[in-house]
């Protein structure tokens, strides 16, 4: 077995969690199977085979764990609560408090078949193709923000005051609790979030928190989008979040850990440009502009840093998914914060 799988497989008694789902699963039984996806670097993630039918298990990785990280409470939470909205998602059919069942809290939902297109230049498919795609994206990003979180029982789902304020906090903890050697630019990103910290104007969404295409699974023959996965890093929050994170992972190089369209010519690929993309989503929200970007930009840059640094931190500690894949992403944490540190010495 190769070793990412192992990790994820540590705790897991495949007798006792077959039983536990016989328990609490309607129609579970016949042969089982449990098998890790290699992908992901959060909450491990398993397909689960009854004979019948395909499930998904999502764990808590084992070892200690950084405070509010690995939600898989809060992922199954918010897509219990977002079923029957405009916004797709798979539809989870069990949550396992009990740590004792698998060595970790777990949750499961149902196999959403589907593509996955892994890279943002969308080699597969044609120019308009492409186009399609993203401006789904678009308005199913516009959609997610336009639910009211109390309509479907959220209204507790984050914390009051501003949402940047609490966020560059608790990621500033976290990055620091994860260091593991000096980088002088993402202290100076820091700082200069502290500093440029706009005022809190109010608006209040539910944000996904990691939205991006590989988080999607897209129908076979058209451009729908039939689930959006990966909510752990969900809450309350500003939904400029959400559309400057996804911007962010545009901005990213192309040939690098994480294949973003830096240096492609997007009209030329089909793609909108940043501008329009954001404009488009205004125009879906009813907004004239978006003041403060290059904060919203540089904030996502060094959260994901800090995303990037505990990643790593949990490599170091034995405790990665795919301890491989870690060590490869952690390369990007300085292209991160030095793109960050571009954005503020560029800034009007």
């Amino acid at each position: 077995m190769a070793s990412d799988e192992a990790q994820g497989m540590a705790g897991i008694d495949e007798q006792r969690l077959r039983d536990y789902l016989a328990a609490h699963l309607p129609a579970f039984g016949g042969a089982f199977a449990l098998r890790k996806f290699s992908g992901g670097q959060s909450n491990p993630t398993f397909l689960v085979e009854d004979g019948r039918r395909r499930l998904v298990l999502r764990r808590q990785p084992p070892g200690v764990l950084l405070k509010s990280a690995h939600a898989v409470d809060r992922e199954f939470r918010v897509m219990q609560a977002l079923q029957g909205t405009e916004v797709p998602v798979p539809r989870v059919l069990h949550l396992c408090q009990d740590p004792g069942v698998i060595g970790s809290l777990f949750y499961v939902m149902e196999f959403v078949e589907g593509r996955i297109f892994w890279a943002p230049s969308l080699d597969e498919l044609a120019p308009q193709e492409r186009g399609a795609i993203y401006d789904r994206m678009n308005a199913v990003l516009a959609a997610l923000h336009a639910v009211d979180p109390a309509q479907i029982g959220l209204a507790d789902f984050g914390r009051p005051g501003s949402y940047f304020a609490r966020q560059l906090a608790r990621w500033t903890q976290q990055y620091r609790a994860s260091e593991t050697e000096p980088r002088p630019d993402v202290d100076r990103v820091i700082a200069w979030l502290e500093g440029a910290l706009p005022p809190d104007d109010g608006r209040v969404s539910i944000v996904h928190g990691d939205f991006r295409l590989d988080n999607m699974i897209w129908a076979t023959d058209a451009p729908r989008i039939l689930a959006i996965i990966d909510w752990e890093l969900s809450t309350l929050g500003h939904p400029f979040a959400d559309l400057a994170y996804q911007c962010m992972q545009l901005r990213l190089p192309h040939d690098g850990t994480f294949r973003g369209l830096g240096g492609l010519d997007r009209k030329a690929l089909g793609i909108p440009s940043e501008a329009e993309y954001v404009a488009a989503y205004c125009r879906r929200r009813g907004l004239a502009a978006i003041t403060d970007w290059s904060f919203f930009l540089a904030f996502s840059f060094f959260r994901m840093a800090a995303i990037l640094q505990g990643v790593l931190k949990r490599a170091l500690d034995g405790n990665a998914s795919n301890p491989q894949r870690a060590f490869e992403m952690a390369q990007s944490i300085p292209v991160m914060a030095r793109m960050a540190v571009n954005l503020i010495d560029e800034r009007p």
